[in-house]
């Protein structure tokens, strides 16, 4: 709907409510109906996946296969297993703080999201309240004042020097003045909607009224969160860099060990078992010593 081109006395007949404000059994009914007033979460990965993740490197992969050749070879010669038990313990050490330096980067950001949950003035039973802004519904008259963090997309009804900070959604870093007069026009860009205020949004001075329109993901800042969630998950250049690095480095590395297996064979003047196990394992080590997986 474009409150933005209705009077005052439309919007609040089309949200059902008044300038007194909605009772609290209205306001119930209405948050049962239309859910919280919050932005919906991306799926979290549980850590089972993410440690699995981990080992999807090329060059991870290399050290498991390493690992393995080298248990086959020492059951076989019946040597030692503690070169697999120090390559296993490299790569899964390597693993768990991958996943540990993961799971404090999502913390930190739940922290923060919580810091920006603030609550907010309502008024309901023509009597001023301050409640969670989740729990806020269309129809709620907000009080506005500088300072405060707009709860939810709304319009605005009443303003005494009302200026916002959209930055957040328009990109305009200065203040805009707000206004109860309707607007003119069929498509009017969000940074002209001088009678509407948008989630996210800061008050930066006076003081007015609004009543909210629309809540949760239904808001502006609900469809750039949709679009976000729907974007593709790309990598980043230093990811892609790194990525080119370690196929690059697998390779050559690969490369080195086939080298040094063909060349110790040749300078052995024979081949037989013992030799072949001997050069192979050579290789092995190569490989191993010269993977960077803490990269």
């Amino acid at each position: 709907m474009k409150h933005y081109l209705e009077s005052i006395e439309e919007v609040l007949k089309e949200t059902n409510s008044c300038e007194q404000g909605l009772d609290e059994v209205d306001a119930n009914e209405r948050l049962e109906k239309y859910g919280k007033n919050k932005l919906k979460e991306g799926k979290k990965e549980s850590i089972f996946i993410k440690f699995l993740k981990q080992f999807t490197d090329p060059m991870t992969i290399v050290l498991i296969v390493a690992a393995i050749l080298s248990a086959v070879t020492a059951i076989y010669g019946g040597e030692s297993l503690a070169d697999v038990f120090i390559i296993l313990g490299v790569v899964i050490l390597n693993a768990i703080l991958g996943v540990v330096q993961e799971s404090k980067a999502e913390e930190a950001i739940t922290a923060l999201k919580n810091m920006t949950s603030p609550s907010s003035k309502v008024i309901r039973n023509n009597k001023l309240q301050i409640i969670k802004s989740e729990d806020i519904v269309i129809g709620d008259i907000v009080a506005l004042e500088a300072g405060d963090q707009v709860p939810a997309d709304g319009r605005i009804i009443e303003c005494a020097s009302l200026k916002v900070e959209e930055a957040a959604l328009t990109g305009e870093s200065v203040p805009t003045n707000k206004s109860t007069e309707s607007l003119n026009g069929e498509n009017v860009s969000l940074g002209d909607r001088k009678n509407m205020a948008y989630m996210g949004c800061t008050v930066v001075y006076g003081r007015g009224k609004m009543v909210v329109t629309s809540t949760g993901m239904d808001t502006e800042m609900g469809k750039i969160a949709t679009a976000l969630s729907n974007a593709k998950d790309e990598a980043t250049p230093l990811q892609k860099k790194l990525s080119g690095l370690s196929k690059i480095l697998t390779f050559l590395v690969l490369g080195i060990c086939v080298v040094m297996f063909i060349v110790g064979i040749v300078k052995a003047g024979e081949f037989n078992l013992n030799v072949a196990l001997d050069t192979f394992m050579l290789a092995v080590s190569l490989a191993v010593a010269a993977i960077p997986e803490g990269l």
